[in-house]
């Protein structure tokens, strides 16, 4: 499995301080079965301005701590970017870390109570010139519980649809649980992704929500959300949705 949005790194964000702290998360994933995780630090939401530079030598010593350890999972580089009205020009000087560093796909992230004008016309925009928004944990974001119609239409601006694991598992709620397994049932989930933040809070497991997924939505298409789909993205190959909503 593939874990595209996760805060793994040390002393970047609200996610672990300590490297040995990042080590256990990474065991914890390479146990459930995840082989590749991308390192999405916070960045540009008023709190966290976690910096390429900085991303990129952190996940390069995690990778030789891993690789020590003899652990088998691959850190890449990527980062969770709140939107703002410079993204392109950010994504395409390296200042937002696109995932894998490819400048192909960014995890946006977007305000949890609102979602800001004119959305749909900065993803359309962002499309129109190469680089594709992922919308993380879509299932957790107010606006899309109480009208999910409205993330339809963003999805088809162009944008692909990040859920967390714990919201399936119901770790988080009814209202993102039942929004999750809308989403899931409208076709509407691209990836399933740990968002990690923490040993306790919130560790790196994918495959209970795999399960869940897969009694919604058949086994394949599940699996596809954490093998096949994430697999594209961190390649930078071009990924077309299904359009069944």
């Amino acid at each position: 499995m593939i874990d595209i949005h996760t805060h793994i790194l040390p002393s970047l964000d609200d996610g672990p301080q300590t490297i040995e702290e990042s080590i256990e998360l990474c065991k914890i994933a390479a146990n459930d079965g995840i082989k590749t995780i991308v390192a999405t630090p916070h960045s540009k939401d008023g709190v966290y301005e976690a910096k390429s530079d900085e991303i990129l030598r952190k996940v390069t010593e995690l990778n030789l701590k891993l690789k020590e350890i003899q652990l088998d999972l691959e850190i890449l580089p990527g980062a969770e970017v709140h939107i703002n009205e410079r993204l392109a020009e950010d994504i395409e000087s390296g200042e937002a870390l696109a995932i894998n560093n490819g400048k192909k796909f960014i995890l946006l992230e977007l305000p949890f109570i609102f979602i800001p004008p004119a959305t749909d016309k900065l993803i359309s925009s962002l499309k129109s010139i190469g680089i594709v928004s992922i919308l993380s944990h879509a299932e957790r974001i107010m606006k899309f519980q109480k009208k999910p119609e409205i993330l339809e239409q963003l999805v088809k601006s162009g944008a692909l649809v990040q859920i967390t694991a714990q919201s399936l598992t119901g770790d988080f709620g009814s209202s993102e649980r039942k929004c999750a397994e809308w989403l899931l049932k409208h076709n509407i989930v691209h990836f399933i992704a740990s968002d990690v933040h923490s040993l306790t809070g919130r560790p790196p497991i994918l495959s209970r929500a795999l399960e869940r997924a897969a009694k919604i939505m058949g086994e394949e298409e599940a699996i596809a959300l954490v093998s096949h789909n994430p697999r594209q993205i961190i390649n930078g190959h071009d990924f077309r949705p299904k359009e069944n909503y």
